[in-house]
């Protein structure tokens, strides 16, 4: 399965922007897709999953509010939503997946990275 996160952009401070994660193909229902990021300088970060059979969400605790994760199976596309955006959350933006379970720091554990998306915030 090959994962492919685009969506991103420039924007304002306060402003929203919404990811997309497009799978090649459908996923079993005990794989989870994450949302990470990496800014210049910084470890790759793990934001957010939603696990396809159950959509049971996990949140990095810094982004629960402002972010929200789901997805749509029929479309075997899981998004983003990233709203009051600030500019400390200007990165490159990736999804990959993991099998049963989440793990959102274990950033090495999980697979099929995507290519990034760059999202830049303004101030």
């Amino acid at each position: 399965v090959q994962l492919q996160a685009f969506g991103g952009g420039l924007v304002q401070s306060g402003g929203s922007l919404r990811l997309s994660c497009a799978a090649s193909r459908s996923i079993d229902d005990d794989y989870y897709i994450g949302w990470f990021r990496q800014a210049p300088g910084k470890e790759r970060e793990g934001l957010a999953c939603i696990r396809r059979g159950d959509f049971t969400i996990y949140y990095r605790e810094s982004v629960k509010g402002p972010f929200a994760i789901s997805g749509d199976n029929a479309k075997d596309t899981v998004y983003l939503q990233m709203d009051s955006l600030k500019p400390e959350d200007t990165a490159v933006y990736y999804c990959a997946m993991k099998r049963n379970r989440c793990g959102l720091a274990m950033t090495w554990t999980w697979g099929s990275w995507g290519r990034g998306t760059l999202v830049t915030v303004s101030s």
